[in-house]
């Protein structure tokens, strides 16, 4: 039995972030076709780099099948279909001018470049959306234990409450109430446990695992960073490490190669050709030849146009991908700021005020100085302002995951 129960525990281990990251990154469908695009433009650098083959011809002309030569010992014909035949071979090369080679190879590495950069994007916004799910499934722990602390909490409520009915102490109206508010709670309990196995069929989606969700939890710190480093500093860092903005620049670069491949390739490549041939009976020779196709009419200009065009394209797509980095840092801090706004009162003040408040009034209760009303309004005001906190400090750690998207990077753990 003990394999068995040690696999149950390794089953139900809770992971991390960084444990569901490197799951990502090993198991998701949509990342890994993405590398094998860039394995494939890998691929296609060998074949730009790639010499033209030499052409071989082999010939035998003259043939006489339809005729017959006489005999040096007798005036009767003889038949020599092969006695004229003329055996030619050729070997020509096509020579390739003003570096086609070299330009084909560095447009072929530049589009891999490309192509690993919109990788590493996809791989960001992926990224971001199983932060998400990872933030979204902390937020419904931390909501159903809160729940399960309040209906904890009022359990013990009503037992000490039915034993002040039992001493005459309450009116049986009075308990009824408190008895139907457990309803509320029950309900938060159960809502709170949907919205839990709810968020981790998500992230089991994004992870592409089949683990039954009963077997899958994850663990992190669900609070909130109070300092803020400056707009400056996640410019910076956008800029140097967002792989779209690394794209558009690769784009330009390939747009400018390209062109000067179209420009290369207006040019004439000379084919240089060496044969050897024999007249029959004995002569043999060898030949030499240079063939140059005069470029009168196709010079390439609509390729060269188009390079050319496509450079102006490509610069103005950099620089929309850059003022998107900045509209995108921009954004994230102000809502990061706004949920720190947001967040310090409550951690300081608030949610110390609401237990406070709460205690007083259930005390004062007890003792007949409050109503059952007062009672139960300052039992919602503690509720609502506990759950209010959860979901404060989870929109503040799904801005942070917006942050590191818009940074490129993960500038806020």
């Amino acid at each position: 039995m003990l394999p068995l129960v040690a696999a149950s525990v390794r089953a139900q281990k809770a992971l991390s972030w960084q444990d569901i990251q490197a799951q990502f990154e090993a198991s998701n469908p949509a990342l890994s076709a993405a590398k094998a695009n860039v394995e494939e433009s890998k691929a296609a650098e060998i074949s730009a780099y790639l010499r033209p083959n030499p052409n071989v011809t082999g010939l035998l002309d003259q043939f006489t099948p339809f005729s017959s030569n006489p005999s040096p010992n007798s005036n009767s014909p003889v038949y020599r279909p092969l006695a004229n035949v003329l055996p030619y071979g050729s070997i020509s090369y096509l020579h390739e001018r003003q570096h086609k080679r070299e330009l084909r190879l560095e447009s072929s590495r530049q589009a891999t470049e490309v192509m690993s950069q919109s990788m590493q994007d996809l791989k960001r916004n992926l990224l971001f959306n199983l932060r998400n799910a990872f933030v979204l499934t902390l937020q419904s722990k931390a909501q159903l234990q809160n729940a399960r602390n309040n209906l904890e909490y009022w359990d013990r409520e009503l037992a000490l409450n039915r034993q002040r009915l039992a001493a005459g102490d309450l009116a049986e109206i009075d308990l009824n109430r408190l008895e139907l508010l457990r309803a509320q709670f029950q309900a938060d309990h159960e809502a709170s446990i949907v919205a839990l196995r709810t968020s981790k069929i998500q992230l089991l989606q994004l992870l592409n695992s089949r683990a039954h969700v009963d077997e899958f939890d994850v663990d992190g710190p669900f609070e909130f960073g109070d300092g803020l480093k400056p707009l400056e500093e996640f410019r910076q860092a956008a800029l140097a490490a967002r792989p779209d903005l690394a794209a558009a620049v690769e784009s330009v670069k390939l747009a400018e190669t390209n062109h000067k491949l179209a420009v290369a390739n207006g040019s004439a490549d000379p084919t240089f050709s060496l044969d050897l041939a024999r007249n029959p009976p004995l002569t043999a020779y060898m030949g030499f030849s240079v063939s140059i196709p005069l470029r009168i009419f196709d010079r390439n200009q609509g390729e060269k146009l188009r390079t050319e065009i496509d450079i102006r394209r490509n610069q103005r797509l950099r620089d929309t991908a850059e003022s998107q980095v900045f509209s995108d840092v921009d954004s994230a801090y102000t809502t990061l700021e706004g949920a720190l706004n947001q967040l310090r009162p409550y951690k300081h003040s608030y949610l110390a005020m609401a237990a406070k408040i709460r205690d007083r009034v259930e005390f004062s209760f007890k003792h007949g100085g409050a109503s059952l009303l007062d009672y139960l309004d300052a039992e919602k005001s503690y509720r609502d302002t506990r759950l209010a906190y959860l979901n404060l400090v989870g929109s503040y750690l799904v801005a942070a995951a917006q942050m590191n998207l818009a940074a490129g990077s993960e500038v806020i753990p």
